[in-house]
């Protein structure tokens, strides 16, 4: 439940069409709800403005859709990252307009698709290969409520190819890329443009590259004052924080 759904149930509650007893059994599970293998947190769309996201990654498929189940009984939309078919088919049982992306593994339930950023969000890839971790940023930017744009393999081994898409990048509120190799992209980019950019580097490169550390420490030492750097691979992190920017 986040804000515009409680601040609606008081008003039932105060015009009458709600029950108190029954504003008390919809919110009997705030601010959290135990279920022995995890401590669902259903009261943290109000503190936040954003629901709880199931990260996927090292839970069972009864699991993920357990804990999807009870969400999605509080909430209009559920982000899970991470997480495989055999979850999404799971979760798809008892709610048909899952949506799973296999590309970066992200899953989610899209219901209220009410348009919450103040400008445009675009997601910038440097190479083909970084498109998983693009494509989760773009999914956690999209239900988080904002336009989100996207231009991929433009990196800096073919720059001609960014300069093609300056208005896109003009356009833009906030803009995440994600690069691995030596991650100067970001720079790049943060050099070309007035708004926050956040790099997400990635693990794709050779032995030197360091499965992402490189263009970690790149990122992180970025010469464009605009830059700030979420952790390896971390579309979802760069997706969430580029939203809260454009919420502001």
């Amino acid at each position: 439940m986040d804000k515009d759904q409680l601040r609606s149930l008081l008003e039932q509650v105060r015009s009458g069409a709600v029950e108190v007893e029954q504003a008390l059994e919809r919110l009997r599970h705030m601010p959290f709800e135990t279920l022995g293998y995890a401590t669902i947190d259903h009261h943290r769309a109000i503190r936040t403005g954003l629901p709880e996201v199931i990260f996927g990654k090292g839970k069972t498929v009864e699991q993920t859709a357990g804990i999807a189940a009870r969400l999605l009984e509080r909430a209009a939309n559920v982000l899970i990252t991470r997480t495989t078919r055999e979850a999404y088919d799971a979760v798809r049982a008892n709610c048909p307009e899952a949506e799973y992306f296999p590309l970066s593994g992200a899953l989610r339930v899209w219901r209220d698709r009410s348009p919450r950023g103040k400008g445009k969000l675009l997601v910038v890839s440097a190479g083909t290969t970084d498109l998983p971790v693009a494509e989760e940023a773009v999914v956690t930017a999209e239900i988080m409520g904002n336009e989100v744009a996207q231009v991929h393999d433009v990196g800096v081994a073919g720059i001609h190819r960014l300069l093609g898409n300056y208005e896109k990048l003009a356009e833009a509120r906030v803009i995440v890329v994600c690069a691995g190799m030596e991650g100067a992209l970001p720079s790049v980019v943060g050099g070309m443009v007035s708004c926050p950019v956040i790099a997400v580097p990635t693990s794709v490169g050779y032995g030197a590259s360091f499965h992402g550390l490189a263009a970690l420490l790149g990122m992180l030492n970025s010469c464009a004052s605009n830059v700030s750097v979420v952790n390896i691979d971390n579309g979802f992190g760069g997706g969430y924080v580029a939203s809260l920017i454009n919420r502001l």
